[in-house]
């Protein structure tokens, strides 16, 4: 499996086994007290090798957000490493994390541009390649940045691994108000249904064509719209309906 190279590497590697365990120190007490929640102040990567002793194995999800190492200054921190630096700054941290995760474990790490492509090979070094879950895409601006050169970024990631190999998500329920946008008005005897966008907004030149409705109206994909799918395939899912086939156009509610 290929690997990163940087200076320092090898003192990197090796840093989490020397960092000495160390006693956390109740300062003050919030709350009702039934809760084992923690808030450590200190350095984080004593704070995980304090944490191993009580927590190891047992962690079912972690989420960090460490710095991305943007060239910047901040208030309250220097976002201005070296690359080399910013690597062994989380090599450490990340083998720590790996050992609090239980069995059904996952850890989820937010990330941007600047590090991205190496703190992926990292983890894969650390975790196992065969552990990565999922590059999540989340949506961190709304609108255009004019101060950008050329593109306008307008998206960060989350990197998703576990700690077994065969991990699944744990799904959450259904709501009700998710459950109440499917209804069943022809009573379908295969249940709720949502009906699906017939267009596609790339142009298919298969997607021109014009159909017949029942009531002898004839319909057109709108301007600059095409149908999802040819008249060929269309014939076909229209033979398949009338042989009890499923739709292409219906999503089942259930």
């Amino acid at each position: 499996m290929p690997t990163l190279d940087w200076l320092n590497r090898p003192t990197a590697f090796t840093l989490a086994a020397k960092v000495p365990y160390r006693l956390l120190e109740t300062v003050s007490s919030h709350g009702s007290g039934e809760s084992n929640n923690l808030l450590i102040q200190g350095d984080n990567l004593e704070a995980l090798k304090a944490l191993l002793p009580f927590y190891r194995g047992q962690v079912k999800c972690i989420f960090i957000d460490p710095p991305y190492n943007t060239q910047s200054a901040f208030e309250h921190y220097d976002d201005n490493l070296e690359h080399a630096q910013w690597l062994s700054m989380m090599l450490p941290r990340l083998q720590l994390l790996r050992e609090l995760l239980s069995e059904d474990g996952s850890i989820w790490v937010t990330i941007d541009d600047n590090e991205g492509h190496y703190l992926k090979v990292l983890m894969d070094e650390v975790f196992g390649r065969r552990n990565f879950v999922d590059t999540v895409i989340w949506q961190k601006a709304d609108s255009p940045r004019n101060s950008a050169r050329q593109f306008s970024s307008d998206h960060d990631y989350m990197f998703v691994y576990s700690k077994a190999i065969d991990w699944k998500p744990t799904k959450l329920a259904r709501t009700e108000a998710a459950n109440s946008i499917y209804e069943n008005p022809d009573n379908d005897e295969r249940g709720p249904w949502l009906p699906g966008d017939p267009y596609a907004n790339k142009p298919y030149s298969k997607g021109l064509f014009s159909i017949l409705g029942p009531s002898g109206r004839t319909f057109q994909p709108p301007p600059g719209r095409f149908w999802r799918v040819s008249e060929e395939i269309r014939r076909m899912l229209d033979e398949a309906v009338a042989f009890g086939g499923v739709p292409m156009a219906r999503r089942p509610g259930r």
